[in-house]
């Protein structure tokens, strides 16, 4: 039976030593599965137990930035205008064609119509209505004869709101199975895009974006359903939206539709969809801020190589970070590693929990003077973080959502709740007036119901004839030509001008004028 051999201690030592290189976490290591080399950058370290002062550093120069601002102004100053060059005429006019082809196709007559002007009315309803906060109340109340609201019955009948809405249609039944076929939103696709289309245009975002998910609440059913735990709501269809931080400002977005046939094969998602956000301002010096899902290492370079920085919360089990990410350390201490341009800055927030923020703003890390010690990069994260966060805020607090189980009807709610806070800041940046969220959205509603009231005193026809005249009776019952108020009523009554067969809820009676007054 053989010995066990006794080392001495030299050499237990300097076996400790090589086990010691081994095993390490060390900052100045190189991660074994990855290519970038981190370094320990002591200057801008710090522990729990030191004095440190805030030390404001040079950051890197940002060339070509200007503050956010219009780019597009409308003619007139009004807030209905500068809705109507988000939802602008060209798609208010498709939505009308395609609403009317549903409507003679279900009801099998060409009768059916309606007008552009009637579609911004149904809008503007849809905004008194979110205004109220009514998208859970029975959509008769609105028109009740007790506690209805003036507003309604003064723009439609509700019969005639629940025949626009069942026949609402944004793209054409002929050629929805082709497109389909190679895209998921098509029943969406033509009008959403001609709305970020329009979004990217009319503004010009600051130095500043943030780019986040937003899951806009509905259960309808469509293949791209979403269902995230952390959410209020839990179930929905999920957006990327890149939004200006200073103004929250809608600058682009895109629906999440499951797997990207056009993605590069070995790009992140998240990369992917940054890059997407954020094209249109590429190249201006700007700096985009994203979560832990978003920010990697690979996104950083492929941002700093089109001139635009990246700050971000990481993951700490991307294998591009070194194993010493993971470690405890004193609590509110700061640990800041370097690669090149980027730096990685590990600040212990809790006794047992630690974040990790990626960026390429900061070659140097300042430390705040306060009692949690946060580096520069963890404040100038929390400062810039919030852009889509808050604008999801402020489109569920007067949301236009209503149940409905169609899911392209879910995405226009969305369209319009988005539509109604950019337009509300330019009309702010272009007019400098101080003007409530809510009070802007019952100013444009009721300049989107202006016209359609204009129309309706012409379309209406005069039931009681003037001097001169003969009203016209039939011999026997026939269904109404009008139809504005009524659903294929029937009367022998005809109008006196256009001749055409008209009920008593599709007339305007004659207002009386005294012989004093004339």
């Amino acid at each position: 039976m053989s010995s066990r051999r006794t080392m001495t201690a030299t050499e237990a030592l300097a076996m400790l030593r090589r086990l010691d290189d081994e095993d390490s976490d060390g900052g100045a290591g190189t991660d074994r599965d990855s290519d970038v080399s981190w370094s320990l950058d002591s200057s801008s370290s710090s522990e729990s137990d030191s004095d440190n002062e805030f030390i404001p550093r040079r950051k890197k120069s940002r060339l070509d930035i200007s503050d956010p601002g219009t780019d597009l102004v409308p003619s007139d100053n009004i807030p209905g205008m500068f809705l109507l060059i988000l939802l602008d005429e060209g798609m208010l006019k498709h939505i009308r064609d395609c609403t009317v082809a549903e409507a003679h196709r279900v009801k099998e007559d060409k009768i059916w119509d309606m007008s552009v002007e009637e579609l911004k009315a149904f809008i503007g309803l849809i905004y008194i209505r979110g205004a109220q906060g009514g998208k859970g109340m029975d959509l008769a109340s609105f028109w009740s004869a007790e506690w209805g609201c003036a507003f309604f019955k003064e723009t439609m009948s509700r019969n005639r709101f629940q025949e626009i809405m069942r026949f609402l249609r944004f793209d054409r039944r002929e050629t929805r199975r082709t497109r389909l076929q190679d895209n998921k939103f098509a029943l969406m696709s033509d009008v959403w895009d001609r709305f970020v289309q329009n979004c990217i245009v009319c503004y010009k975002p600051g130095a500043d974006i943030t780019v986040d998910e937003q899951l806009f609440p509905t259960k309808s059913r469509c293949s791209f359903m979403q269902y995230i735990a952390n959410k209020p709501d839990k179930f929905g269809i999920k957006f990327w939206l890149a939004a200006d931080v200073d103004t929250k400002y809608m600058v682009n977005g895109a629906p999440y539709l499951g797997k990207d046939e056009t993605r590069r094969p070995g790009q992140r998602l998240g990369d992917s969809v940054v890059l997407k956000m954020v094209e249109p301002y590429l190249g201006k010096g700007r700096n985009v801020t994203t979560d832990n899902f978003f920010t990697s290492f690979e996104l950083a370079k492929a941002l700093q190589a089109k001139k635009t920085s990246l700050v971000g919360t990481v993951n700490k089990t991307r294998r591009e970070l070194p194993p010493c990410v993971k470690a405890q350390r004193p609590l509110f201490s700061t640990e800041v590693l370097k690669s090149g341009d980027a730096t990685l800055t590990v600040y212990q927030c809790k006794r047992k929990k630690n974040v990790c923020i990626l960026s390429t703003v900061h070659t140097a890390v300042g430390i705040t003077s306060g009692h949690k010690s946060k580096p520069e990069t963890v404040t100038y994260y929390n400062k810039t973080k919030v852009g889509v966060d808050v604008l999801d805020q402020m489109a569920r607090k007067y949301s236009v959502k209503a149940p409905s189980r169609r899911w392209p009807v879910a995405v226009f709610y969305n369209i319009l709740d988005l539509a109604a806070i950019n337009a509300h800041i330019l009309f702010k940046k272009c007019t400098n007036e101080k003007v409530s969220r809510r009070d802007f959205i019952t100013r444009l509603a009721s300049e989107l119901r202006s016209d359609h009231i204009s129309s309706k005193a012409t379309q209406l026809v005069v039931r009681e004839p003037g001097p001169g005249q003969e009203q016209q009776q039939m011999e026997r019952r026939r269904q109404c030509q009008v139809r504005r108020n009524c659903k294929k009523n029937k009367t022998k009554e005809t109008c006196a001008k256009c001749h055409k067969v008209v009920c008593g809820s599709c007339t305007r009676k004659a207002v009386f004028t005294c012989v004093d007054c004339a």
